[in-house]
């Protein structure tokens, strides 16, 4: 009994000690956290964004109405959305939900993890107005203090319309009354039940929710706000089912110069926020890769076209910065179409070896399983070479060449380059795009910026600094990763130079630098809904889009306008470098490229790549670049040992007739000679011919013929032919003389 009652004792002793150390620790780390009146108003809540110039960016979003909501003029439904979505003990407790911390606690112990928060309201306002934003026990426990200063200072009316004054909306938006304004055009007092419930919904994360970036996610937010309005009671169901109908607001880009660029600066400012896991309060800073001449170009560019929705970047090569961005729509996802033809299958070849730039591929009819596709123009073109079936988009050898690679070797590729698929559009469809989802215009750029940057993937972003009240938290620092050999990527920039030159972006033809394109279109019988024009040079990367967001119809291919306009574009940045004494030089060529010289006849007439023949006429041969491990090792002798084909003979009423094979050069001298084992003379010497007759001849007699090819007095390989008789049905008599060779003799 002793024994128990000192261990009691004992850990009585241990739990008081621990408790005072905890309570001195608690006061030692909070000490100096004092309720601050001053930085509960929404007069220190901003965010600048700045270009790469350091001059502040003008947008419509960049000036929000500074305006506090009194707490009077706030709907009663507005304050109760705000209650139900994110704290609806709120006007019972005392700062802390009890009951809810709690069940957090639980379900964090079950899941493992520390996913569900229990912040009340005040704890919010603390967090978002006094606090950094690390992750501590040490700033948790100053959370903590403040909450309760907070709730004996002021009034729960007086907390909550503080909350609402500081909280951000996303886009720039700081507080009830700028959201309001920014989002439906109207002040805040006079926000209806659906607008109120869509702007309790955002808080949680404004950048997922934002209606202008996720509107179907948007609205199913709204109407978990809204049922948990119904549920508390606040609202009935005929309030519930008029507001669930409001549709949500649609984003409007054409009013804002700048609008696109910064509302792509404001998505990637929440992600990097939700990845450090600080809330965007205080004086935030960023700095872009905004260069406003180049944004006023493309501005100006997109300006005439409003037949359809409209988007245009551009991404600088070293930096992976975006540069500029115009457009009606923001980081919406769509079908690349044949843009995805380098990135899935044709650069992914390369680097297997399982292609060459020069490699012909049968363009015919085929059938996977029930899989047909078709050629954009609905021809067959036999056989053509890799280079020149990217240059002209043709879809039948992309699907060959994909189902050679496999689907799932061509889609790790498209994963490391940040466009990962989903299993089940792992099909030979994804060769012309075929997916359900697609990517964004921002991500398929950052892909094709791996080609000008040697094979090395980075995703392209907006931001290169953060800055919150004057202390950088976050600096751009591109880990980049290798996704092709440097050989690859400068095979498929160099063929895709060719899409500029001879194929379907040839509208970039005659621009005095090298550039490499590639165009797309999403489309059926019925007509088109996206069109792409995509190119690249040593320093940028540039592509437009046509289509619209409802996916309606439109009149355009890639090769038509979208590539017009990529075209204005591009001769923009290139003056822009002349003015500065600067240049877009060539793709620098890495050493294991080579250039090979190949026999054009092998290729034309057996469709194999052999090295020509060191004598071979110019006409006669071609050069392709190879990485140097699978260039062509077997070289041709056609000219130097000329050989041909064995004609066929035969004997019809006493006439001999000689055959020549179609494929016999007719840039040959043939040398025909007749043995008939006694004589031996030449019957012919000239130029190909497709038949030889031989009237010559005596009737039961034998006869033996050969036929030299010879180029330039190089005398080739003698073809014997079997021996003729000219008595119809009488074998030729056998000479032991036919095994030597008789010329000799």
């Amino acid at each position: 009994m002793r024994l128990i009652k000192k261990l009691l004792y004992l850990i009585f002793l241990l739990l008081l000690a621990a408790g005072l150390v905890a309570l001195g620790y608690y006061f030692a780390v909070t000490k100096d956290a004092f309720l601050s009146e001053e930085k509960l108003l929404l007069a220190k809540q901003s965010i600048t964004v700045y270009d790469c110039c350091g001059e502040t960016v003008k947008t419509a979003a960049q000036s929000p109405v500074k305006q506090t909501a009194r707490i009077e003029q706030i709907p009663r439904h507005t304050k109760q959305a705000f209650v139900d979505a994110e704290d609806k003990r709120f006007f019972k407790h005392n700062g802390f939900d009890v009951k809810r911390i709690g069940k957090a606690v639980l379900t964090n112990f079950k899941s493992r993890s520390f996913k569900q928060g229990a912040s009340t309201i005040s704890q919010q306002l603390i967090k978002n107005t006094h606090l950094t934003q690390e992750k501590t026990l040490k700033r948790k426990l100053r959370e903590w203090k403040l909450t309760v200063q907070l709730e004996k200072k002021y009034t729960k009316d007086e907390i909550l319309e503080k909350y609402l004054n500081t909280i951000y909306f996303g886009h720039n938006c700081f507080g009830l009354e700028s959201a309001a304004e920014f989002y439906f055009g109207k002040s805040a007092s006079e926000l209806s039940l659906s607008d109120s419930a869509l702007l309790a919904g955002l808080v949680s994360s404004p950048n997922n929710y934002s209606p202008f970036k996720n509107p179907e996610i948007c609205q199913k937010r709204k109407e978990i706000v809204l049922k948990a309005m119904l549920k508390n009671g606040s609202i009935n169901e005929s309030e519930y089912q008029a507001a669930k109908e409001q549709p949500v607001p649609k984003s409007d880009l054409q009013k804002d110069g700048n609008g696109a660029y910064v509302r792509f600066v404001f998505n990637e400012l929440a992600d990097i926020a939700n990845e450090a896991g600080w809330p965007l309060s205080g004086n935030v800073e960023i700095f872009t890769y905004l260069q406003p001449d180049l944004q006023s170009c493309i501005q100006s560019v997109l300006h005439v076209h409003e037949a359809s929705d409209k988007l245009a970047m551009v991404l600088d090569v070293d930096t992976l910065g975006f540069k500029a961005c115009a457009g009606t729509v923001g980081d919406i996802l769509r079908s690349p179409a044949s843009l995805i033809k380098p990135l899935l299958v044709y650069a992914p070849a390369f680097e297997e070896n399982l292609l060459s730039p020069a490699t012909p591929i049968l363009d015919e009819e085929i059938d996977y399983n029930g899989y047909t596709p078709k050629n954009y123009d609905g021809k067959f073109h036999g056989y053509v070479s890799a280079r020149e079936c990217l240059e002209k988009s043709l879809n039948i050898p992309a699907v060959k060449t994909l189902h050679a690679l496999t689907v799932n070797k061509g889609s790790a590729y498209l994963k490391g380059l940040g466009l990962p698929v989903s299993a089940e559009d792992e099909t030979l469809a994804l060769a012309l795009g075929g997916m359900k989802t697609g990517f964004s215009l921002q991500n398929i750029l950052s892909a094709y910026a791996a080609f000008p940057n040697g094979g090395n993937y980075s995703r392209g972003g907006f931001i290169s600094e953060i800055r919150v009240n004057g202390q950088r938290v976050y600096k751009k620092n591109p880990q980049t990763h290798r996704v092709f050999s440097e050989e690859t990527a400068y095979l498929t920039s160099d063929v895709l130079k060719g899409t500029a030159e001879n194929g379907t972006a040839k509208k970039l033809r005659g621009l005095p630098f090298d550039i490499a394109a590639k165009t797309g279109t999403v489309g059926s019988k019925s007509g088109n809904t996206d069109a792409y024009a995509l190119s690249f040079t040593a320093r940028d990367c540039a592509a437009v889009w046509l289509g619209n967001a409802d996916n309606t119809k439109i009149e355009y291919t890639g090769g038509g306008l979208p590539c017009d306009y990529l075209r204005r574009i591009n001769e923009y940045l290139y003056e822009k470098y002349t003015q500065k004494g600067q240049s877009v030089h060539a793709f620098p060529v890495p050493k294991n490229v080579v250039r090979v010289t190949l026999d054009k006849l092998s290729y034309y007439d057996t469709h194999t790549l052999e090295l020509a023949d060191d004598i071979a006429p110019i006409t006669h041969r071609f050069t392709e670049l190879f990485k140097a491990d699978n260039a062509p090792k077997i070289q041709s002798k056609r000219f130097s040992n000329p050989s041909i084909v064995s004609p066929t003979i035969s004997v019809e009423k006493g006439v001999i007739s000689i055959v020549l094979d179609k494929r016999s050069p007719a840039f040959y001298k043939y040398k025909i000679e007749k043995y008939d084992y006694v004589t031996h003379n030449t019957v012919y010497f000239g130029d190909y011919l497709p038949t030889f007759t031989d009237t010559d001849v005596q009737m039961n007699k034998s006869y033996i013929y050969t036929i030299t090819p010879i180029y330039k007095g190089r005398l080739g390989t003698a073809v014997v032919l079997p021996a003729v008789t000219t008595k119809s049905g009488s074998p030729p008599p056998e000479n032991p003389i036919l095994d030597k060779d008789w010329w000799d003799y």
